[in-house]
């Protein structure tokens, strides 16, 4: 599902460089760059997705570091019916993107006292520009030749804000989609013609697994995860460079870390890698 007027407003909104935009980017950049916890919202929570995309957008413009990529998410179930959309987007920057091969251990940064979560993700790079205000409609095979590689990877969600999550979407869209970080580990060849249910994932914290799925458990699968960010750049007026990666949901699910947590992320056939979380330093 869509709403697109939502996502006209958003980037008609979105160039503001003041109001209460501005006042909760500023909070949300200011707490992400001194790792300090944030106790509560930093203001009047956006009452819709258009007003979090302009918080979002506004924090963009102050955050020092270049846009890498997206992740995509799900909407939580709650808050579906309410918003008529079932996915939201949250930028990822250059310094917080890791490449891993098989068999790594990386350590990771997370927000000390808020929210922090690991989840195992299929990640698309993009072949070629898509131009800001794209307005075309993708099927299956366009968004295919759009891809220049797949990877097994893993998105690190973490934010100063402990509830993020709780406060439902217009909180995540607002804080980055709460994205701390990005994973990308060993390509997967032949993607597209593999079926889903291939492609296992399962992922361990501290020794104990707490999920096992496929590609086959993300709605309409990772392509369907690239659609919605395309529709959604194009109303906001975002370009997507090439080689742009497109992290496109929770396999197993949103698996909440603590600072000093192991995490085994294993791919089948693919490898696997372990993360260790450490507390995000002041100033990243």
């Amino acid at each position: 599902m869509s709403n697109k007027s939502e996502w006209k407003t958003a980037k008609a909104v979105s160039g503001k460089a003041a109001g209460p935009d501005l006042g909760i980017a500023e909070r949300f950049v200011a707490a992400r760059m001194a790792a300090s916890p944030l106790p509560d919202f930093p203001g009047p929570i956006p009452a819709s997705l258009a007003d979090a995309y302009a918080v979002q957008s506004t924090a963009m413009s102050l955050w020092p570091d270049k846009v890498a990529g997206w992740k995509v998410g799900m909407i939580p179930a709650g808050f579906r019916e309410r918003f008529a959309v079932d996915r939201l987007a949250g930028p990822m920057f250059e310094r917080s993107v890791v490449r891993a091969t098989s068999g790594d251990e990386l350590t990771m940064p997370v927000y000390a006292g808020g929210f922090a979560a690991i989840e195992a993700e299929f990640i698309l790079e993009l072949a070629q520009t898509v131009r800001a205000g794209a307005e075309d409609r993708y099927s299956d095979e366009d968004l295919v030749a759009l891809v220049k590689a797949a990877y097994a990877g893993a998105e690190v969600a973490s934010s100063p804000l402990k509830a993020i999550n709780d406060l439902g979407p217009c909180s995540i869209i607002s804080d980055f989609g709460n994205n701390a970080g990005l994973i990308v580990g060993p390509e997967i060849p032949g993607w597209a013609e593999r079926k889903p249910e291939s492609l296992a994932v399962s992922v361990s914290i501290d020794g104990a697994c707490v999920g096992s799925a496929s590609a086959a458990s993300i709605p309409g699968g990772p392509l369907a995860a690239m659609r919605f960010l395309l529709e959604l750049s194009a109303s906001r007026g975002l370009e997507l460079p090439e080689g742009t990666l497109i992290s496109s949901g929770a396999v197993t699910g949103v698996h909440e870390v603590s600072v000093e947590s192991l995490s085994s992320i294993e791919f089948s056939e693919f490898g696997r890698f372990d993360v260790r979380f450490v507390a995000m330093e002041a100033n990243r």
